[in-house]
Parts: structure tokens; C-alpha cells; sequence
């Protein structure tokens, strides 16, 4: 295989990784809290003066999108929303793990819970707990709860240390290996969800051009075969 082969299907596997990346964006267009993904392609070359060059393109780091989502009221008291910056802390069999989707209810033991069952954390890492005696919970934009004339506690927004060095885990959930720490200036909203933070149209848009991209590189790559093709038979006339 020839040079331009090669480059040409390293290309072509950097498009079909966008491809997934597209299509894993779209289906969670209306999943709450979802963060859209990106890929970045970056170029290996490798040759120097007087010598041929070589261009690779790879397309393998995922980046994503921490732009907000739409706020939807819902009127549930453990509906929660994160307006500005931050992420809610769940502990997870797996360890903690970061997420903007807020949709909590009390289990049967008091504990605030995600759809899964993971217990949401408040802002010391302890799981938050609403007795289950207490009507009227309210929850203040810092996140504190208040029920019966009493404060029950205060639900954590946390960042990580590291914000590139977050890692996708599921559609919602993120892991921060480098730590987290408490962030300011964010404010919880009851009664309200965060909706997916993915513009369908422009991916929808997205995914057209990537699948006209990799039919453009299959005929390439059909055409050099061809050409080899007909020169070996050629040569062996």
C-alpha cells in the first residue's frame, strides 16, 4: 500500500470515531444533562528536510462541551438544576462521580437518589438525607435544605481540579481522577431540570458532512486500488 493510501485511511478512521461521537450526541438530544462531545483531529508528520514527508491525521480525543443547557421547570420538589458552573457529587459503586443531571427523589431510607439509585452528596461528601416525617422541603440557591422550621442540610456543587482532565463515564456521569474541589458562584434551582446541552440541527448537519467526507475517501481509495491494479497487470503482460 502507497502513501496516499495510508493517509487516506488514517482519515478515514478519525471520521468514523466522529461519526460515533455525532450520532452518541443526537440520540442524547433530550437526555437531561448531557454534555455535548466533540472530537479534535490532530496531524502527524513525519519526514524532514530533504527527505518525502508524511501527513496522518488521527482523530481520538474527545472533547466536551460545558455550555448550559435549557432550564424546563417541573414544579418536583427534588427536581434540581445547577445555574452556572459545577457539577452535583454522587457516590457510586464505582467511586464518586460528577453530573448535571438533577432528577433526585428520597429513597426508602431518607436518602436523596438519582434514577439508579446513586446517593447524591452534600457539600462535606456525606450522603444527603431528608427524614422522611418532613412535608414542605425547600432548597436554596446555596444548595441548603430546610423543612419543618429546621435546617437539614446542604447539597454539594463541585468542579474538578483539572476541568480537561474529566473522563466521560455513561451518558451523564463523569470521573475527575485528579480530585474536586467546592466551586462558588454557582446556584442550585428547585423545581427546575437542565436539558442536554446538544443543538440537533447542528449536528445533524455535522453528521452529513462527516458521512460526505468518508465516501469521498472510500472513492479515493477505490480509485488507487484500481490504479494498482491495472499497473501490476500491466507489468505482468
Amino acid at each position: 500500500m502507497e502513501t496516499p493510501s495510508y493517509a487516506i485511511l488514517s482519515r478515514q478512521s478519525g471520521l468514523l470515531n466522529e461519526t460515533r461521537v455525532v450520532a452518541n450526541n443526537i440520540a442524547n438530544a433530550a437526555t437531561s444533562g448531557y454534555r455535548q462531545q466533540g472530537l479534535v483531529f490532530s496531524e502527524f508528520v513525519r519526514g524532514g528536510l530533504g527527505t518525502s514527508s508524511l501527513s496522518m491525521a488521527r482523530g481520538q480525543v474527545r472533547n466536551t462541551s460545558q455550555e448550559q443547557g435549557v432550564l424546563t421547570q417541573t414544579g418536583g420538589a427534588f427536581d434540581l438544576a445547577i445555574d452556572g458552573e459545577g457539577f452535583f457529587m454522587l457516590e457510586t459503586p464505582g467511586g464518586e462521580r460528577l453530573t448535571r443531571a438533577g432528577s433526585f427523589t428520597p429513597n426508602a431510607q431518607g436518602d436523596l437518589v438519582n434514577v439508579d439509585g446513586y446517593r447524591l452528596m452534600d457539600a462535606n461528601g456525606a450522603p444527603v438525607f431528608v427524614p422522611p416525617d418532613i412535608d414542605g422541603v425547600r432548597i436554596g440557591p446555596d444548595g441548603t435544605i430546610s423543612g419543618g422550621g429546621r435546617l437539614l442540610g446542604q447539597i454539594g456543587l463541585f468542579k474538578p481540579i483539572d476541568p480537561h482532565g474529566l473522563i466521560r463515564e455513561g451518558g451523564v456521569f463523569f470521573r475527575a481522577d485528579d480530585g474536586t474541589e467546592p466551586i462558588e458562584g454557582a446556584s442550585i434551582m428547585q423545581g427546575f431540570l437542565e436539558g442536554s446541552n446538544v443543538n440537533a440541527i447542528d449536528q445533524v448537519a455535522r453528521l452529513v458532512e462527516v458521512q460526505r467526507a468518508y465516501e469521498l475517501g472510500q472513492s479515493f481509495l477505490q480509485s488507487e486500488d484500481e490504479r494498482i491494479r491495472n499497473a501490476v497487470n500491466s507489468l505482468l503482460r
